[in-house]
């Protein structure tokens, strides 16, 4: 079942790949939605597919080289129709 998630990641989370991870890894598990960085330093993410899917990006973010996320807020939002691709922000 399809679900969306918003993410909010904080850390040492911009300038070291995050966004393009993010993406790779999205795409590659056929998830949809987008990425962005804040104003604040933090990383804002909207991810669409099945929760094994989202779970799986997650993990590869948080192995990602240089990525440190201390702290990781996420919430349940309605899904996105016609949404066909995962775009960095």
């Amino acid at each position: 079942m399809k679900i969306r998630k918003h993410f909010v990641f904080k850390g040492m989370v911009q300038g070291v790949g995050f966004r393009w991870r993010a993406c790779m890894a999205a795409e590659r598990l056929g998830c949809t939605g987008w990425v962005r960085n804040e104003y604040d330093g933090s990383v804002t993410m909207e991810i669409q597919g099945e929760e094994d899917a989202i779970s799986q990006v997650v993990l590869a973010l948080e192995n990602g080289r240089f990525i440190q996320i201390e702290d990781m807020r996420v919430k349940t939002i309605p899904v996105v129709e016609n949404e066909y691709y995962f775009l960095p922000g």
